[in-house]
C-alpha cells in the first residue's frame, strides 16, 4: 500500500473509533448487556474495555490487562468472602462500556449496612450506556439483598478505588485510576451522588531540601521517645508480615467504609508489591518493641507502564525494560500508606518515617513523590503533607445510589 493511503487508512480507522466513543445520547441501535464469565476469553474481554475506552485519554496510563485479570480471577483472596457478576456492553458487535458488580460479605460484618459496589466501569460518552451498566449492577445487587450501591471500588476500597473527577493534567500514579472527565456526569445521571471525595498530594523533593529534612528527622526522634524504625526489605519481608498485617489492620480500622484484610489478602497484595520493593521506601516503626506504625511507598513505574497500554506483549517493552528490571530508576514514587496505631499517635511517627523516606529519595535521585489516596476529612494526614510542602493536585469521588423498589 503506498505510504499516503496507509496513513489516511490509519486516520480513518481511528476517526471511525472516536466516532464510536463519542456518539450522541440518541443513538438508538440495539444496546445489549451481556453478562460475562470470569475466565478465558471473557475475562480478557472484560479486560480490553478499559483500553479502548479510558486508554484513549492522553494521559491515562492503564494498568497491565494481565494485573486486572489477576484481581478478578479466584486466585484473589478477596473473593472467599465476596462475590462479583461482570457485563459488558455491546452495540453492533463492539463493547461500549463495562462494569463489575461486588457483594462484599465482610464489609456487611464489619459496618451493618447492606451495600453492595460497582466497579471496574468504563462507557461511551452515552448516558443511555451508562445508565443500562449501573442499572444492570443495581438490580443483580436488589437480588442480593443490597440496599445501596457504592463506587467505583476495584474490588475494594484496599485496591484501586474512585473516579477520578480533577487532576486530568498529567498521567496517574501507579496502582491509581484514570478516566474520562465525563465519567463523572454519567455516574451522577444515572442517579448516584457523592459519598467521599479522595485526594492525592504532590509535592517536589526540592521543596523539601535536604538539611532541613534532617533538622525535622532530629526533631521528630528527639520526641519519639522509646521509638525504633527498621526498614523493610525484599529480604525481610516475609518475616516482617505478621507486624504488617498488624498495623494494617488496626491503623485503618476507623477509617470511613474500611474493611480489615485477611491474612491471605495480604500475602497476595505483598506478593503483587514485593518487586516494587526499593530499600528505604517501606518502614515498620515500633515503641518498646512493639509494632506501631508502617509506611509504604514504590517507585512510580507508570513512567514505564504507559507505552505499554496495558499490554507486555509490544514491542514497546523494549523501552521499558530498563526501568521495569531496575536498571533505570524513575522520577517519581508513590506514598500508598502512612498508619500509626491509635495508642501511638501524636508522637511524631509520621513525620520522622515520611522524613526518612524523602531522604532516602533524594539520595536515589527522585525528584517528586505523590500521597495518594487520603480521605478529604483526614485533617492529621493533610496538616503533615502541609509541614512537607505538599499540595493537592487530583480528587476522586466515590458514590452512592439508594436502591428502590424499581430496581
Amino acid at each position: 500500500m503506498h505510504p499516503i493511503l496507509h496513513i489516511a487508512f490509519v486516520l480513518w480507522q481511528n476517526c471511525a473509533v472516536v466516532s464510536t466513543c463519542s456518539r450522541p445520547a440518541e443513538d438508538t441501535r440495539a444496546l445489549e448487556v451481556r453478562l460475562m464469565t470470569v475466565s478465558g476469553r471473557d475475562l480478557d474481554r472484560f479486560c480490553r474495555v478499559q483500553t479502548e475506552l479510558s486508554g484513549r485519554e492522553p494521559h491515562c496510563v492503564l494498568p497491565l490487562r494481565m494485573e486486572i485479570a489477576k484481581v478478578l480471577s479466584d486466585a484473589n483472596p478477596f473473593w472467599q468472602h465476596a462475590e462479583r457478576a461482570l457485563w459488558i456492553a455491546w452495540r453492533e458487535g463492539r463493547p461500549v462500556g463495562r462494569i463489575a458488580a461486588i457483594l462484599d460479605h465482610q464489609h456487611e460484618r464489619e459496618h451493618g449496612e447492606r451495600c453492595a459496589f460497582f466497579g471496574f466501569f468504563e462507557s461511551v460518552n452515552e448516558p443511555a450506556v451508562a445508565k443500562a451498566l449501573l442499572d444492570q449492577a443495581g438490580r443483580w445487587a436488589t437480588e442480593r439483598g443490597a440496599t445501596r450501591v457504592r463506587g467505583p471500588m476495584n474490588p475494594s476500597i484496599n485496591e484501586e478505588c474512585g473516579l477520578l473527577i480533577e487532576g486530568f493534567d498529567r498521567p496517574n500514579a501507579v496502582m491509581m485510576p484514570f478516566n474520562p472527565p465525563y465519567y463523572g456526569s454519567l455516574v451522577e445521571g444515572a442517579g448516584y451522588v457523592q459519598s467521599k471525595d479522595l485526594v492525592a498530594f504532590d509535592m517536589l523533593l526540592s521543596d523539601s531540601p535536604l538539611e532541613r529534612l534532617v533538622r525535622l528527622r532530629n526533631g521528630l526522634r528527639r520526641r519519639s521517645a522509646g521509638v525504633e524504625l527498621r526498614a523493610i526489605t525484599k529480604k525481610t519481608l516475609k518475616s516482617d508480615l505478621p507486624d504488617l498485617k498488624r498495623i494494617y489492620n488496626s491503623a485503618w480500622e476507623r477509617n470511613w467504609s474500611a474493611v480489615p484484610m485477611s491474612a491471605e489478602e495480604i500475602d497476595f497484595l505483598a506478593e503483587r508489591l514485593e518487586p516494587l520493593l526499593v530499600q528505604g521506601f517501606v518502614w515498620l516503626a515500633s515503641v518498646k518493641g512493639e509494632p506501631a506504625g508502617l509506611l509504604l511507598a514504590v517507585p512510580d513505574l507508570n513512567e514505564a507502564l504507559g507505552p505499554l497500554k496495558g499490554s507486555l506483549l509490544t514491542p514497546a517493552l523494549f523501552g521499558a525494560l530498563p526501568m521495569l528490571l531496575g536498571w533505570r530508576r524513575p522520577t517519581r514514587f508513590r506514598l500508598i500508606a502512612l498508619g500509626v496505631l491509635e495508642q501511638y499517635r501524636g508522637r511524631g511517627l509520621e513525620g520522622w518515617m515520611f522524613a526518612e523516606t524523602l531522604m532516602a529519595a533524594q539520595a536515589m535521585g527522585y525528584t517528586g513523590c505523590e500521597a495518594s489516596w487520603v480521605l478529604d476529612d483526614n485533617q492529621p494526614v493533610h496538616q503533615l503533607a502541609a509541614l512537607f510542602g505538599a499540595k493537592i493536585t487530583r480528587r476522586y469521588r466515590i458514590y452512592d445510589r439508594v436502591l428502590g423498589a424499581g430496581d
